[in-house]
């Protein structure tokens, strides 16, 4: 069986609840071809694709647990795992690779002491390098929760991410 398809992680409870996807599989009911868009709107309600929800989704559905798992696997759009609260896309087309994305992406990454595809153990930041932005005119770019950031170099770069720090860390003293 495939890593992470066992029996026990495909029906934990990761302390969400699952009757919250019902509208979804009501929507979609068995039509043929709607597991994708159903793997879609569950992500937009949890974040990511927690392994219960494609467990519940195997049993009110038609689909096996199997199929779920692998086009939620096979597709990049897809989140097994939750991310931060700031998702962090690093544009590494060629525009902003020429001009210095590889640099500004490693200090990102060195700032917040994690790699591309790993999230923050605070569960503020996520970073993913993506193709392509469509930004290249703001070479090198970031884009963090849809608001680009252009014409970046190391040391802005890290800035954008201290000033978010710095607002969270300043809300956090707010709640206590």
């Amino acid at each position: 069986m495939c890593e992470g398809c066992s029996h026990e992680a495909m029906n934990n409870n990761e302390g969400i609840d699952l009757h919250l996807m019902d509208p979804i599989i009501e929507k979609y009911g068995e039509a043929k071809g709607s597991l994708i868009n159903m793997l879609q709107d569950t992500q937009d309600l949890y974040g990511y694709l927690p392994q219960s929800a494609m467990a519940y989704l195997a049993d009110k559905t038609s689909n096996k647990k199997a199929t779920i798992y692998g086009v939620a696997t096979f597709y990049t759009q897809f989140r097994l795992n939750p991310i931060g609260k700031y998702l962090v896309l690093q544009c590494q087309g060629t525009a902003c690779h020429v001009n210095g994305s590889k640099e500004v992406s490693q200090a990102i990454c060195n700032h917040l002491g994690i790699q591309p595809g790993e999230t923050t153990e605070d569960l503020l930041f996520t970073v993913e390098d993506v193709a392509c932005l469509g930004c290249c005119s703001l070479a090198p770019v970031i884009m963090i929760n849809g608001e680009a950031y252009g014409n970046l170099d190391t040391k802005k770069a890290v800035n954008i991410i201290k000033e978010l720090q710095k607002k969270e860390a300043e809300v956090g003293n707010n709640e206590n």
